[in-house]
């Protein structure tokens, strides 16, 4: 019998090796496992109360209208063109995004069938009205998923310099990644 957990969180630990080995390079600020974890169930609740807008199009479309909220985006998208804008979208609207590892997780959370590239919570739903608790529920989650980005960022940034005023922003991670101070990018 012990040898069958072994084998199964053998198993386990190789399909989550696989999964990193697929995230491409550019997805940062990739969540770790229990952030990832918060997030997709963050786009589960979400989702069972339609505040949730999926796929490239609707995401991009959302963003323009000026709707805000948190834009989860796949880590494994190939080609990666395909979501290359979404995160520069998400700056100039400033609205916090993050990565997760796996197109097919963010596609069980925001229950659908097909693998999706990005998705954005919405604190409200575009139609219609939450209960004041569903609402509430959806909010806290939301900002403890936001705060802690910012604190995941804060760590990871810390030797340089705080000159922008969202914490995940591309100047920052540009700054992180080539140990160069981020004023020089200013």
């Amino acid at each position: 019998m012990g040898s069958d957990s072994e084998v199964e969180k053998t198993q386990q630990k190789e399909k989550e090796r696989k999964k990193m080995l697929a995230v491409a390079p550019i997805a940062k600020p990739l969540a770790g496992k229990k952030l990832s974890k918060k997030t997709l169930k963050l786009v589960r609740r979400a989702a069972e109360h339609k505040c949730l807008k999926r796929g490239v199009k609707e995401v991009v479309k959302s963003i323009r209208r000026g709707h805000k909220g948190l834009c989860v985006i796949a880590g494994n998208i190939s080609p990666i063109d395909v979501i290359t804008h979404v995160p520069i979208l998400c700056e100039e609207a400033d609205i916090p995004y993050v990565y997760v590892p796996s197109k097919e997780d963010l596609a069980t959370a925001g229950a659908t069938k097909r693998p999706t590239c990005c998705v954005l919570v919405l604190t409200k739903p575009t139609k219609g009205e939450l209960g004041p608790e569903d609402q509430e529920k959806i909010k806290a989650d939301y900002s403890q998923i936001v705060a802690d980005m910012c604190q995941w960022c804060e760590y990871k940034t810390r030797d340089f310099a705080l000159a922008t005023s969202f914490p995940c922003s591309v100047t920052r991670y540009l700054a992180c990644i080539t140990n160069v101070p981020l004023r020089c990018f200013n």
